[in-house]
């Protein structure tokens, strides 16, 4: 499995092999996927990445320069699993990685049951299993957690609240904490004035006849999907419309829910599909809205701020510790309340200014607390240091 150690000072031994494993292979996951991938390609590690085939993962992976794999494998656990974990446990044999780095809750599973500690391994979980599923299958799913943290030599969050959440659970594993983040070159405003902004942002999106006029857009992004609490917001529609007369909603994803979702849409939302580069919804919008039933740290709201666009979000796990000081009052929601979220859309797209004002500090915050260089450098400095290897960075600074 692991590489002999090659002698000091040789190329080999400077170098390092990292196996990403993952499933799911689009949404956050696949962006911070990639994100590692191309810092540690351009740090000089070898980056492979076995993911399914479909999905933008693939794709995204190798245009930053990583080899990738297939490794066949569904999203959710079932009677293929005996099947995926040989298939993860075969590539890891191919590969020779010095680590493996296993993403979600499926890869986690798999790879985990693959190399059952015998290979330096990070479990990143992006959310809990158990968040996402009840009953029966939320018990097994948290039984295993519990077990397999054993075959972890680190437990990667992305939030303090997701380590927490981990930790209240009974998961006894020794935890990491790195907050995600977003690339400031790519998400920023493309003019200076927030209405000059938003006005050649809906110019070039030639947004269609619903959301045509002068009222305020509020912009959701990120898959149709239970966990993203899109119809949650779909209920608050109607309210908000009546609070705020001629409020507009684009809904900016694809997913499992897009035709249950379309059926019960009220008026005055457009349902935009899947967007190759989502930078021109965030900007045309006065709003960015994701209520969550549950996240680790979500990166649309990140991306948002980075736009200098305000985002009101539901109070899950990295919610609080995604936004500026302050903004907690006007811009969290308990999940799943309906009413709570109507009330908070309404005073917000009531209020212009106050929309200017907060999108401002947003962006002041993403460019202060954000930055993915720093996310990728400490991903990339906890392998150093499960390796006995010292950091780049840190002989960066000796050598300083």
């Amino acid at each position: 499995m692991p590489k002999h150690p090659s002698p000091a000072g040789s190329p080999a031994a400077r170098s390092i092999t990292v196996l990403h494993l993952v499933q799911p292979v689009e949404g956050g996951v696949a962006r911070v996927v990639t994100d590692l991938a191309a810092a540690q390609r351009a740090a000089g590690l070898r980056v492979v990445v076995a993911c399914p085939d479909g999905g933008v993962l693939a794709g995204a992976a190798r245009a930053a320069g990583a080899e990738v794999l297939t490794w066949r494998a569904g999203r959710s656990p079932g009677p293929g699993l005996p099947a995926e974990v040989l298939g993860a446990a075969r590539l890891i044999r191919r590969v020779g990685p010095d680590l493996l780095h296993a993403h979600s809750a499926k890869a986690g599973l798999a790879g985990r049951m693959a190399v059952r500690g015998s290979l330096p391994t990070v479990f990143q979980p992006h959310a809990w299993s158990f968040d996402a599923v009840g009953g029966t299958t939320a018990a097994l799913a948290l039984r295993w957690e519990r077990a397999g943290a054993r075959w972890a030599h680190r437990v990667l969050c992305v939030s303090e609240a997701e380590r927490r959440a981990g930790e209240s659970e009974g998961i006894h594993a020794r935890w990491a904490v790195v907050r995600n983040g977003v690339d400031l070159a790519h998400f920023r405003p493309a003019h200076p004035d927030p209405d000059r902004d938003r006005a050649e942002a809906r110019t070039a999106l030639r947004l269609p006849a619903a959301l045509a006029g002068a009222g305020p857009l509020a912009v959701c992004v990120g898959r149709l999907c239970p966990q993203k609490g899109q119809d949650v917001l779909l209920r608050t529609w109607p309210e908000v419309s009546a609070t705020v007369p001629g409020a507009r909603l684009a809904l900016v994803g694809d997913g499992p829910d897009a035709e249950r979702l379309r059926r019960t849409a009220p008026p005055g939302v457009h349902f935009a599909g899947a967007a190759a580069d989502i930078r021109p919804w965030l900007r045309a919008a006065d709003l960015v809205v994701l209520p969550s039933r549950w996240e680790g740290m979500a990166l649309a709201p990140l991306e948002a701020m980075a736009c200098g666009r305000p985002v009101l979000v539901s109070d899950v796990s990295g919610a609080r510790e995604s936004l500026p000081s302050g903004h907690g009052r006007l811009c969290l929601v308990p999940p799943e309340d309906p009413t709570a979220l109507a009330k908070a859309l309404g005073r917000l797209l009531a209020e212009p200014r106050l929309l200017t004002e907060l999108g401002e500090q947003a962006q002041q915050h993403a460019r202060t607390e954000f930055d993915v260089r720093r996310t990728t450098d400490a991903v990339t400095g906890l392998y150093h240091e499960l390796l006995g290897r010292p950091s780049p960075l840190n002989q960066e600074r000796i050598s300083r």
